[in-house]
């Protein structure tokens, strides 16, 4: 009798033990307005917000669109998190939105609606289309090895605000 109780309780403590394992895996970050692409900044929620912030603060609004389950964003956006000159411009010196819809502002998308897409848009609120990536197919794009020329997109986005604001 007393064998078979001990079988019981180790078979019991077994099954449970591999339970909350299991309940562990499942249990997720909470999700931030980061999603991602940079817990230390400060991110707004909606375009409309960013458009007012760029305004009021004289900052660039960079806008990166996106979504959660696109192998291409989710490279770029590793690149981007681990980048340490990003990660203080973009702290610092940028008003920052990642979106995982599109916007009604159609100057957001006018070469279409891909992702990953990041755009710039100056504190006039003009979306600048002249501050593009390497792809005539594409001309927001960016990729993981594109990550020194979105900072010197993002350098030439904060020139064009002294020189032309």
């Amino acid at each position: 009798m007393l064998h078979s109780t001990l079988a019981l309780s180790l078979l019991l403590i077994a099954v449970s033990s591999n339970l909350a394992m299991a309940i562990k895996k499942e249990k997720r970050a909470p999700q931030t307005l980061s999603r991602g692409w940079g817990d230390e900044i400060t991110w707004v929620q909606t375009y409309e917000e960013g458009l007012y912030q760029a305004k009021k603060s004289n900052k660039p609004l960079m806008v990166i669109h996106h979504l959660e389950d696109c192998q291409y964003c989710q490279a770029l956006k590793k690149a981007f998190a681990e980048n340490e000159e990003i990660q203080e411009m973009a702290q610092n010196n940028f008003i920052m939105l990642n979106l995982m819809h599109e916007t009604t502002d159609k100057n957001l998308s006018p070469d279409g609606q891909y992702v990953p897409r990041i755009m710039f848009v100056d504190p006039s609120l003009t979306v600048r289309a002249d501050i593009t990536g390497r792809y005539s197919n594409r001309l927001y794009t960016y990729e993981p090895q594109d990550i020194p020329f979105l900072i010197e997109n993002m350098k030439k986005a904060l020139r064009l605000i002294q020189t032309e604001l």
